[in-house]
Parts: structure tokens; C-alpha cells; sequence
């Protein structure tokens, strides 16, 4: 792990339940597991993280478990970020009913890597390895007149395992339950337009040592629309490009006097290939400006991201997916 982060991870993993983001890292008010308010997945990386209407990969179970409903194929995908503190790994996997509805599953890991406990000149007397887990199931379903639903049961847990002498860090383990709920809403059935809504991360206290030190998770509301237009048709070719705009809008849950807003576009031709930008006009150090490219050969769907900080404090992250279509 990267040694100049090292002690601040550990002292804030369990002290502070974890500020494991730039966002986590300049808010004073974030609430406990603050690692679930990182983005997951380069697709809605790249567009600034406006996702709550967006639809079609498996990758929504982050963003708003409705978006899983129109998903007419299965899935696997697997998820990486390097951010400035961790690496970041989920595996997504979706299946489609038709009419049934959409099944997902999910596993997310954020690994801090792992460090030596010296206990005197230069000699090792343990190890200390923090990490934060995710584990969702979901299922969404279309309820008819451009109407889709969805929710994700979660449970998250904290993580600090020491082997060797660990009297100064001992080995701990907080665990918890959450859900998220949206709905995304087709305007007059087409794709020209769609609107979404999704509460995310609501449920119980995280509880690392004693109930006095429980926090309650970073729960979010976000509301967000997608439009869509074709762009002029190429001379000769039957194909036609798009373009779509999305904006999003969220704040903590009970707040909303202090907004933050997410705008992408995303143009292209399908999704053989698609080029993406946004921006994350946050109130912390994680706004910026982010850009991406997905490309799909055959069953295979790339997804590249990254993100600039305004600040120039942190490392800016790297997001990579790759889709399998089954």
C-alpha cells in the first residue's frame, strides 16, 4: 500500500468508518461506510457519475437497480478502479427473466492494500490488511407504460485483519444491512426521454466496536433524466449516430440544500462504439471533469474511464470494465 496513506487509512477505517474517497476525504459530514460513494463501473464514471435514468448494463445495480429491468441479455462483467488510496474490484453478474423481471448479484471489494506493523528499528512484528466489502442481490422489473422498478438488498461490511503481534491494530469487523430503491420512468414509452429516481445506501448503523460508535450509512437521494437525439445520417450509410445528454441532481437523504450536480454526454453509433464526458460539479475535492470510450466486439463490451480533479491533492483514478454478453 502506498506508504504516505498508509496511517490515515487505518486510523480513519475505524475511527471514522472510512473516508475512502476525495469526496469521503473533504466532507466533515460524511456518514459511516463512506467507501460506497465511490463509483463503480467506467461507463457512468465517464459521464460524471449521472446514471440514476441510465439503463441497459448490469453495471446500474450501482447506480439505480431500475436501469437492470431492460436488460434483454444476461451479463457478467467485472469492474477495476486504482483510485489515490485503493483498488477497487466488483463482479457483476445479471440475469434475464423477459417478462419475469432481471436478477443481479454483485461483489465489491476495496482493498487498501497491506502494511508491516514495526515494532522496533526496521523489524516486522505483524500485518495489517483493510478492506471494505460489498455483497448485493437485486431485482427490477418493468411494471408497464415506460414504468421500471428495482431494489438491491446489500450488506456491507468493515474490515481490519491483522496477523502476527497486533496489540496496536487488532483485528476488527463491522457489518451491516441496506438497500437501495428506484424507479425509471419512459416519457410517452420512447427512448427520447427518461427520468430516473433511486434512494441509495438507506439502512442500518454501522457498528465497528460499541453501539456509542455506530454511524449511519451515506444515504443518498438522486434524481436524474436522460435525453436522447439521432444525429444526421452519414451519406451512403444505413447507420446512425446519437447522442445523449444526462443530468443528475442528489444530496444526502433529508438535506437537499446542498445539491450536487452531474452532467454527461455520451455519443456514438449502438453501443459498438461510444465516446463519453462529464462533469461532477460536487461540493468536495472529487469534482472534475471526466472522460471515457467503450467499444463491443461480438460479446465483449469495453468500458474505459478517467477522472481529472480539480484539486490536484489526489491521484486521479483510472476505471476499466469489461462485459461479457451472454
Amino acid at each position: 500500500m502506498r506508504p504516505r496513506l498508509f496511517s490515515l487509512v487505518v486510523v480513519a477505517a475505524f475511527v471514522a468508518a472510512v473516508p475512502t474517497s476525495a469526496q469521503a476525504e473533504a466532507d466533515p459530514e460524511i456518514k459511516g461506510a463512506a467507501f460506497l460513494l465511490l463509483p463503480v463501473g467506467a461507463r457512468a464514471t465517464a459521464l460524471g457519475q449521472a446514471a440514476a435514468a441510465d439503463w441497459g448494463s448490469s453495471e446500474t445495480i450501482f447506480w439505480n437497480p431500475a436501469g437492470l429491468a431492460l436488460i434483454e441479455r444476461h451479463e457478467i462483467a467485472v469492474h477495476f478502479a486504482s483510485t489515490f488510496i485503493s483498488d477497487n474490484t466488483a463482479l457483476v453478474g445479471s440475469l434475464s427473466a423477459g417478462e419475469l423481471g432481471v436478477l443481479g448479484i454483485a461483489a465489491y471489494l476495496v482493498d487498501y492494500g497491506s502494511q508491516d506493523v514495526v515494532g522496533g528499528p526496521g523489524v516486522p512484528i505483524g500485518r495489517i490488511s483493510p478492506r471494505n466489502i460489498e455483497l448485493l442481490a437485486s431485482y427490477a422489473a418493468a411494471l408497464g407504460s415506460g414504468l421500471s422498478m428495482g431494489v438491491n438488498y446489500k450488506l456491507i461490511q468493515l474490515r481490519q485483519d491483522c496477523s502476527g503481534q497486533c496489540a496496536a491494530f487488532p483485528s476488527v469487523t463491522g457489518t451491516t444491512h441496506g438497500i437501495d430503491v428506484g424507479l425509471q420512468y419512459a416519457v410517452a414509452g420512447s427512448e427520447t426521454l427518461r427520468l430516473g429516481f433511486v434512494v441509495r445506501h438507506a439502512g442500518l448503523k454501522l457498528q465497528v466496536r460499541n453501539e456509542a460508535q455506530a454511524d449511519p450509512l451515506p444515504t443518498r437521494v438522486q434524481v436524474g433524466a436522460i435525453y436522447k437525439v439521432l444525429l444526421p445520417q452519414f451519406r451512403g450509410t444505413e447507420e446512425r449516430f446519437d447522442a445523449r445528454l444526462l443530468v443528475d441532481v442528489d444530496d444526502e437523504w433529508g438535506a437537499y440544500s446542498d445539491l450536487d450536480l452531474r452532467i454527461g454526454l455520451d455519443v456514438g453509433m449502438r453501443d459498438l462504439v461510444r465516446l463519453r464526458t462529464g462533469y461532477a460539479f460536487l461540493n468536495t475535492q472529487s469534482r472534475g471533469p471526466s472522460v471515457g470510450v467503450g467499444i463491443r466486439v461480438g460479446k465483449i463490451a469495453i468500458d474505459v474511464a478517467r477522472v481529472f480533479f480539480v484539486s490536484s491533492t489526489f491521484d486521479e483514478p483510472l476505471h476499466v470494465s469489461v462485459r461479457a454478453l451472454l
